[in-house]
């Protein structure tokens, strides 16, 4: 399946403004929507790089989401039930999320996910970066944990 249009949690956008990667969101995708309750725990904390920058990223569609009951059952963030209640209510979108309970939680109910290792493995096969490794590097000093098997695995789909 084509990823074209996606829906982003907090900390991945929080990653890649803070390493300086967060262009490669409007290069690989048509349409990135920022539920509303990601905007406010991205832009509230004041000073760090994504929330000067989120606001005037004119690729980032703040869109107001309700959280549906399925997943309010699972106590996830508000972030993290924002993007997955989309994401479910709209299977044309990706979520873009990290966090492991709420991926378990998309995996459950049959919602798309990809991580932001995954978004870089995007950018590679689709020539807009040459090599993964470096930009790993970068979003794990921005603050992403990363295990050595997925960042080895994250190498492996990038063809590294």
């Amino acid at each position: 399946m084509s990823v074209d249009r996606v829906v982003v949690n907090a900390s991945p956008l929080i990653v890649l403004f803070k390493s300086g990667q967060a262009d490669l969101l409007p290069q690989l995708f048509s349409e990135i929507l920022i539920p509303q309750a990601v905007w406010q725990e991205v832009t509230l904390p004041q000073g760090d790089a994504a929330s000067q920058q989120l606001p005037d990223a004119a690729w980032a569609i703040p869109v107001e989401v309700l959280v549906n009951s399925d997943i309010a059952a699972w106590d996830l963030g508000a972030g993290e039930s924002a993007v997955l209640s989309y994401g479910l209510q709209n299977p044309g979108y990706r979520a873009i999320i990290d966090d492991a309970a709420a991926r378990r939680c998309a995996r459950t109910l049959g919602i798309t996910t990809l991580g932001t290792g995954g978004v870089l493995v995007l950018a590679k096969r689709r020539g807009l970066i040459d090599s993964v490794g470096d930009r790993l590097e970068s979003l794990q000093e921005a603050g992403l944990w990363l295990s050595e098997s997925i960042i080895t695995l994250l190498k492996q789909q990038a063809g590294e």
